[in-house]
């Protein structure tokens, strides 16, 4: 049995739980998983993004032509770039877990741990053995994995194929000539892309009618387009079956066809890790899907027991996931003072190709709330640097209050989206007027966010609102030149 003040599950979010503020407490880090680090930088947002940049050159040299430049894209080399990426993410890892091995305020357990009490956990090591360990503190860390169909995942097992998942993806032993990927979301978004620019034939099976149907109707349907454009997308299909044969996997659809590819790439969902801890002895609550509840503040319904990131936020995001997490430590530091989670204004990017960014209200979920409406879409393409990338499919839709002014929410589809979204986040974090946005700053001209600036003055609001004025370091800052 260890004794520690602060036994923390799961190495991502959790591992910056061990803060300057809590420097006179004792830890206990357990990570039951392969690698140390958590999502994030192993399997997802980091490595990810390291492909789809890759994947995002090679499609410029793909479509120089459109724009006056003949180029040729020989090859992508698929083994190159898997070895770069995890070059570099594979020694972080390592360095990580190293640290936090030897540091002398933390105790490294490497292993599955679950609850046998409320404080109270025991841990299958990884090396063989047990370890008990009590807590005054248990934060819930262990992140999400991926889900795949329990059909699907018998029908693998029958023919003894292996499913991948963005898990392993990545590292394939080299570039498969045919993929399927199974999924609508964000990460089927992204893999199709990545694997179709560095050269895969892509089939895209998703059971909705459409990619992405989360999103605002009209980034909904332009990015469908666009992804019909680019890869075999099958919407409103499942795969019935899969089969072995000598010429790669041949997957049954629903819609009567079958499709052979060389991967089946399974991105139908996560889930949060919480099958095995144990909640039940420590009489933790759980959501119908899986999440840890808890409170505003991180605490779950027994005493001492904390948790964040996917495990329990109904966000699936890396910065909430941040977020939480410096919650959670102020509030380990400072019971006396606690904070809450800020989940109101909360972006999120698809890295896929065109890029989308969306915060805040879909212009459906705004009517829905009774909020008094106005939307203005602005096209890339009647701008200035719109008009320089030849751009025709791009666009940044606004929706706001008409009678308040103010933002609701937000939704690019096109280049940079992920970046141009930052003053529409900004905006409706800090309530801002959409009067003061647009005209109490300069927009650069002729900078791609006038994409933005231009949405927001198209919006029809409230004519009672008065025009600001410039600040007054500014107008003496333009007498003076």
């Amino acid at each position: 049995m260890i004794d520690v003040d602060i036994a923390v599950i799961g190495s991502g979010s959790g591992n910056s739980l061990v803060t300057e503020d809590l420097a006179d407490r004792s830890f206990a880090l357990i990570e039951g998983g392969e690698v140390f680090g958590g999502t994030c930088l192993n399997v997802g947002c980091i490595p990810t993004k390291m492909y789809v940049h890759v994947a995002e050159v090679a499609t410029a040299v793909r479509d120089g032509a459109r724009l006056g430049v003949d180029a040729t894209l020989e090859r992508v080399r698929f083994t190159d770039v898997r070895d770069r990426v995890f070059g570099r993410i594979d020694a972080i890892s390592a360095g990580g877990e190293a640290y936090r091995r030897d540091g002398g305020q933390t105790e490294l357990l490497r292993g599955h741990a679950r609850f046998t009490g409320p404080r109270t956990l025991h841990v299958d090591l990884a090396g063989g053995g047990t370890q008990e360990v009590r807590a005054g503190q248990v934060v819930i860390a262990a992140g999400s994995h991926p889900s795949t169909p329990d059909d699907l995942a018998a029908a693998a097992r029958r023919e003894e194929i292996t499913l991948h998942t963005s898990d392993t993806v990545m590292r394939l032993p080299e570039l498969p000539e045919r993929v399927l990927v199974v999924g609508g979301g964000y990460i089927a978004a992204e893999m199709a892309h990545i694997f179709s620019a560095f050269g895969s034939r892509v089939t895209v099976a998703a059971r909705g009618p459409a990619l992405l149907r989360h999103l605002d109707e009209e980034i909904v349907t332009a990015f469908t387009a666009r992804a019909r454009e680019q890869w075999d997308v099958r919407t409103s299909t499942t795969v019935t079956d899969l089969h072995r044969g000598e010429g790669g996997v041949t997957a049954t659809l629903s819609d009567g066809s079958d499709v052979v590819v060389d991967v089946v790439l399974v991105a139908t969902g996560r889930r949060p890790s919480t099958d095995g801890l144990g909640l039940e002895a420590a009489g933790i609550a759980t959501h119908d899907d899986g999440r840890v509840v808890v409170d505003a503040h991180g605490r779950t319904a027994v005493d001492g027991v904390w948790a964040l990131g996917d495990v329990s936020s109904p966000f699936q995001l890396k910065h909430v996931a941040n977020q939480e997490a410096r919650v959670v430590a102020h509030n380990l530091a400072h019971p006396e003072d606690l904070q809450a989670f800020a989940h109101e204004v909360v972006p999120a990017a698809v890295f896929s190709h065109p890029q989308i960014a969306t915060v805040g209200l879909t212009e459906v979920e705004a009517r829905e709330a009774g909020h008094d409406v106005t939307t203005y879409t602005q096209q890339y393409g009647d701008t200035a640097y719109g008009w320089a990338m030849e751009d025709t499919t791009s666009l940044c839709k606004v929706v706001a209050d008409r009678t308040s002014g103010r933002l609701l929410g937000g939704h690019l589809i096109g280049p940079e989206a992920s970046t141009l979204i930052q003053p529409l986040v900004q905006a409706m974090s800090l309530a801002e007027r959409i009067v003061d946005v647009t005209r109490r700053q300069y927009w650069i001209h002729p900078a791609l966010t006038e994409v933005v600036e231009n949405a927001l003055l198209g919006l029809d609001l409230n004519p009672s609102e008065d025009t600001p004025e410039f600040p007054a370091h500014a107008a003496r800052h333009a007498e003076a030149h």
